[in-house]
């Protein structure tokens, strides 16, 4: 039998257990572009869950230890493989709901919902994923028949361990490589984790303490963003932060919650699912704040910091109030909530990596810009902030990578406004799509227009190699210079700008009329100019080439082709 207490800290365990094998789920990888690692993400969303099982006392109820960890891992999934991970355990929460304790019979119809939910959440399903190492470990579970817990979490363990050992022979490029699937290693971290609290030991401790989280920003104005030479310690008039969670009464009115935080305070988000809403707020009365909350549920998870207090200390060491709990902090100043005007029918948030790109996206209409992309995968409720701080009655998310597209989905079920989620895959396919937004079109017709547009972009990327690797084809050295077209590696050279017009040329058809050349933060203004000058040449004058400097990180150019 799991009592509230057994789960919490199985959870912790595994939540740990990644944590510190993080980077050896990382190595699995086979792609050699420096990306948002398996790991990494699995880490960072299991990770979320750690501060609400940690406040929970040891009397908790086992529905109530699923539900908190649940929770607080769909606001903090990261990556594909995060988000599954956080389904996984959403099963979890649905199957054990208002349970004091869990039996066998419970495992197996957690494990079940959490397969289906996350099968139902990938368009195309793939084998030799994480998904089949969960999906067989489910299966035999629930054909064993076994009645005791730990018996059964010991075949879980086994028949997961056989469905991953089975993942190259499911998946060629796994086998090519030597490999098992990173996603379903790192779910049997996880599960082993759990496994050593499920058979009495005590949870695995956590070897690094500090947890990343990608920042945020919008364009312009530095909301959020305080400095010594901004500000002094008389300007915070609000002066307390305050952070707490509350486990919603039947019925109660978050958004009425939410404007009482707005007209008390500032910098206000307010996070919120079926059962709990994670506020935040910057005030000057706490009490005030926490007596009028508990009207909506009872309260967990408290914060209160004196912000006067820590910008004297960082003034005193000579940093600004920036860098004071900056993650922590930039969600909420960089995306304050706002209500929706019902005057404004359309708004937009995109993610991208880069200030050039934030100021594209913002010529363009976007609202909001989430910092992130290809190394740093924004979490769910980073989205979710974004999302809730445009006052439109319906928000189009453009995610412009692959990797980020199920985040974005699941910040739409939890929005408390309609989300279009446009499922861009790179950062011209986004340009692009917000290129052909038609205002006097309803939300239906630019969804179709927008993806029909999207779609007729080729990209092309010029990155460098994160790992030495045998793959499609190409014996990779770690450093090399790689050229990619549609995610598919034609070019391996050491020549960034010679990479770069080849790759063009090579992306040019008879019908191309534009070509848009992103360069990064790591091409100087004259290299750039060098390559737009020989890429135009080398296209001819019948394309018009366009260059912008992005500013993006990992990618030294970004090339759209039209």
């Amino acid at each position: 039998m799991i009592t509230g207490r057994i789960l919490r800290d199985a959870i912790l365990s595994g939540a740990n257990n990644i944590s510190n094998q993080r980077s050896r789920v990382d190595e699995l990888n086979v792609f050699p572009v420096p990306d948002g690692d398996t790991g990494t993400n699995m880490s960072m969303t299991v990770g979320a869950a750690r501060p609400e099982l940690e406040a929970m006392s040891d009397d908790c109820a086992v529905g109530e230890a699923a539900k908190a960890a649940a929770s607080a891992m769909l606001r903090g999934a990261r990556g594909n493989s995060g988000v599954i991970t956080s389904l996984l355990f959403r099963g979890f929460s649905k199957a054990l709901d208002g349970k004091k304790t869990a039996d066998a019979a419970d495992v197996v119809a957690a494990l079940q919902k959490g397969v289906e939910a996350a099968y139902k959440a990938v368009m195309k399903p793939t084998e030799g994923t994480m998904l089949t190492v969960a999906r067989v470990a489910s299966e035999e579970a629930a054909a064993s028949g076994i009645a005791d817990v730990v018996e059964l979490w010991q075949l879980v363990m086994s028949a997961g361990q056989r469905a991953l050992d089975n993942t190259p022979n499911q998946l060629p490029v796994l086998k090519k490589a030597g490999v098992v699937d990173a996603g379903g290693q790192g779910l049997m971290v996880i599960f082993e984790g759990m496994q050593i609290v499920f058979e009495g030991g005590k949870p695995i401790q956590c070897e690094e303490a500090a947890q990343n989280k990608a920042k945020l920003s919008t364009d312009g104005a530095g909301k959020g963003v305080f400095t010594d030479d901004l500000m002094k310690v008389e300007d915070i008039k609000n002066g307390y932060c305050t952070q707490f969670l509350v486990n919603k009464n039947e019925g109660a009115s978050i958004a009425k919650l939410r404007a009482f935080l707005e007209s008390n305070g500032d910098s206000v988000v307010v996070i919120e699912d079926d059962d709990v809403a994670n506020c935040h707020v910057h005030t000057a009365d706490p009490g005030k704040i926490l007596s009028h909350a508990i009207q909506y549920g009872y309260l967990t998870g408290f914060k209160i910091e004196n912000m006067h207090e820590q910008f004297l200390a960082r003034q005193k060491q000579g940093k600004g109030l920036e860098k004071q709990k900056a993650a922590e902090e930039a969600p909420a100043a960089a995306f304050p909530y706002a209500a929706v005007d019902p005057e404004r029918t359309f708004g937009f948030v995109a993610v991208a990596a880069g200030e050039g790109l934030a100021s594209v996206f913002a010529d363009l209409g976007v609202d909001a810009v989430v910092s992130g992309g290809q190394t740093m995968n924004p979490a769910t409720e980073d989205i979710l902030a974004a999302v809730q701080s445009v006052p439109a009655g319906t928000v189009f998310v453009l995610p412009n990578n692959k990797n980020i597209i199920m985040a974005a989905e699941q910040a739409q079920k939890i929005a408390d406004r309609k989300v279009v989620v446009l499922p861009t895959r790179t950062i011209p396919q986004g340009i692009t799509a917000m290129l052909s937004f038609d205002p006097d079109a309803d939300a239906d017709a630019n969804s179709i227009a927008m993806m029909e547009a999207a779609g007729r972009v080729s990209t092309g990327l010029v990155t460098f190699a994160a790992r030495n690797s045998d793959f499609d084809g190409h014996k990779i050295k770690k450093g090399d210079i790689m050229a990619m077209e549609n995610g598919k590696i034609v070019n391996i050279g050491t020549d960034i700008s010679k990479m770069t017009y080849r790759l063009a040329r090579s992306m040019v058809k008879k019908d191309t009329s534009f070509i848009t050349l992103i360069s990064g933060c790591d091409v100087s203004e004259e290299e750039a100019q060098r390559t737009l000058e020989l890429v135009q040449a080398k296209v001819g004058d019948s394309v018009e080439v366009t260059l912008i400097n992005g500013g993006q990180p990992v990618y030294y150019y970004m090339i759209g082709v039209e």
